[in-house]
C-alpha cells in the first residue's frame, strides 16, 4: 500500500508522448506535474553499451529476445535443486564474469534484477548512457587513474583491518550502487517512492533505505557540510525537475569520482501517466575526461516499498572481522622462512 504524506487533488495536464500525441499528467494543485508514487526501474538495460551493440536503439525484436532470455534464465534458477548434486569446488563457486571464487550468492528467488529493456520515448535502448554517443563511461583523467591507484594501494593487505576499509552497502550506510543519482543496481530492490510538497521533493530508495529530501529554489550548504548523498536543490524547468548535486562527501567513491569536483544534474520528466524518464548528467573533471549523461525510465507500480532490515554494525560485518583476525593469529603461529 502506498502511502502519501500530502494529499493532492489532482488537476488535468497535457504533455506530448513519443508519438506525438497529447498525454494526460497528474499535476499538483499548484500545477507542477505530480511524481509522487512508487515507481520501478529495474531493467535488463546496461549502464554502458556492450560491444556487440553499436547503436543506442535496438530494434522490437531484439528486445524480445533479451527480455525471453531474462525470463528463461529466471525460470531456470526457479527450479528445484538436485539433493544429490556434488559438493562445489574447493575455494568455492568460480565466476564465469571475473574469475573470483567464492562460497555461493543469494538463492535465485532472492533475486529481482529486472526483466525489460529500458524503453524510452518509444525507444528500446542498449545501454542507459546515452552520451557519449559510444554508451561508455568516458575514460579517467591522469588525475583520476592516480588516485584510484593511491586508494587500492593503500587498502591492499588491509582490507579487513576495521570496518571503515569494508564497502559502504556491506556496512548498511548507502545502497549498492550511487543513491544520486537514481541508477539500477542490478539486483533487486530497485523500487523508489517519491513525495513532493512545493518547498521539498522526497525520495525514498528500496535498497538500504537510502531517503534524500531535495530542497526547492534553494542555495547549496557551504562546501563543508557534505551529505552521505551529496547537498540536493531543485528547481522547475516548466514540467522538468531539476536536481543540482554537490557537496558529496569523501567516501562517495562510485567509479572512483572526487567528492571535490563532483557535480550531477538530473532531470525528472514525467511523461506520461505511468512513466517518468530521469537525465542525468555527470561531471567530475578531476576524475572523467569529460561529462557523461544517461536516461533511466521509471514505470509506475502498485507494489509496496520493503523495508531494507540492514543496519551498521550487523554481526555478519562482525563475523567478516572476527574471521580475518582468526587467521591473522593462524598466520602468527606459523614458523617463519
Amino acid at each position: 500500500m502506498t502511502f502519501r504524506l500530502i494529499v493532492a487533488i489532482l488537476s488535468i495536464g497535457m504533455v506530448l508522448g513519443a508519438n506525438g500525441a497529447e498525454q494526460t499528467i497528474p499535476r499538483t494543485p499548484d500545477g507542477k506535474p505530480d511524481l509522487q508514487g512508487v515507481w520501478d526501474y529495474a531493467t535488463i538495460t546496461p549502464l554502458e553499451r556492450p560491444a556487440s551493440a553499436r547503436e543506442l536503439v535496438m530494434s522490437d525484436a531484439a528486445a524480445r529476445v533479451l527480455e525471453k532470455g531474462a525470463a528463461d534464465r529466471v525460470e531456470r534458477g526457479a527450479r528445484p535443486s538436485d539433493p544429490n548434486r556434488s559438493a562445489p569446488p574447493v575455494g568455492g563457486l568460480v565466476s564465469a564474469r571475473t574469475g573470483e571464487t567464492g562460497v555461493g550468492g543469494y538463492n535465485n528467488i532472492y533475486i529481482d534484477s529486472g526483466d525489460v529493456v529500458a524503453k524510452i520515448d518509444g525507444q528500446y535502448r542498449t545501454s542507459l548512457i546515452i552520451d557519449p554517443a559510444d554508451g561508455r563511461v568516458p575514460a579517467l583523467t591522469p588525475e583520476g587513474r592516480k588516485r584510484a591507484m593511491a586508494r587500492a594501494a593503500e587498502r591492499k593487505g588491509h582490507e579487513f583491518d576495521h570496518p571503515e576499509f569494508r564497502p559502504q552497502a556491506e556496512r548498511c550506510l548507502v545502497s549498492f550502487g550511487p543513491p544520486t543519482p537514481v541508477l539500477p543496481n542490478y539486483f533487486y530492490n530497485n523500487h523508489i517512492q517519491i513525495v513532493q510538497t512545493p518547498d521539498h521533493v522526497a525520495i525514498l530508495m528500496e535498497m538500504v533505505h537510502d531517503a534524500r529530501v531535495i530542497r526547492m529554489n534553494a542555495a547549496h550548504a557551504p562546501p563543508h557540510v557534505r551529505p552521505w548523498m551529496g547537498d540536493s536543490v531543485g528547481r522547475w524547468e516548466g514540467d522538468t525537475l531539476v536536481v543540482d548535486t554537490t557537496n558529496f562527501p569523501p567516501q562517495q567513491m562510485f567509479r572512483g569520482q572526487s567528492a571535490e569536483h563532483l557535480h550531477v544534474i538530473e532531470r525528472f520528466r514525467r511523461v506520461d501517466a505511468d512513466t517518468i524518464v530521469l537525465r542525468f548528467t555527470i561531471d567530475d573533471p578531476a576524475t572523467y575526461s569529460k561529462p557523461w549523461t544517461g536516461e533511466v525510465p521509471f514505470r509506475a507500480t502498485q507494489e509496496p516499498i520493503y523495508e531494507y532490515a540492514c543496519h551498521e554494525g550487523n554481526y555478519a560485518l562482525e563475523n567478516i572481522l572476527r574471521g580475518e583476525r582468526a587467521r591473522d593469529r593462524e598466520a602468527a603461529r606459523k614458523p617463519q622462512h
